[in-house]
């Protein structure tokens, strides 16, 4: 494996992913994203499909965003949620495929 296709394999670089896979190892946050990976929400929407307190639901949903894997926005009194852009390539970069093992 040449310099430029090579993992970064930094501390840092191995804390932010182990952080990021960590977010989304909660059943909860997983079964929002996978909601969402169908298309825009709304936050009652997403409560009728992961029934937890809404206050739960209200902090899984400001990990995700925190986390960058989700996006909102209001619409009047409602707020839509989507899946970020970017959120499968940081998934698929968060994982160890093809990395060498490191111990």
């Amino acid at each position: 494996m040449d310099a430029a296709t090579a993992l970064d394999t930094s501390p840092v670089a191995t804390d932010a992913a182990v952080a990021l896979l960590a977010t989304v190892a909660d059943p909860v946050r997983w079964r929002v994203l996978r909601l969402l990976a169908s298309g825009q929400a709304c936050v009652c929407e997403i409560q009728e499909q992961v029934p937890v307190a809404s206050n739960l639901l209200s902090y899984h949903l400001r990990v995700l965003r925190e986390a960058g894997l989700i996006t909102s926005s209001k619409r009047g009194r409602w707020v839509d949620y989507r899946l970020a852009p970017d959120a499968g390539a940081a998934l698929a970069a968060a994982l160890p495929v093809g990395a060498q093992a490191q111990p």
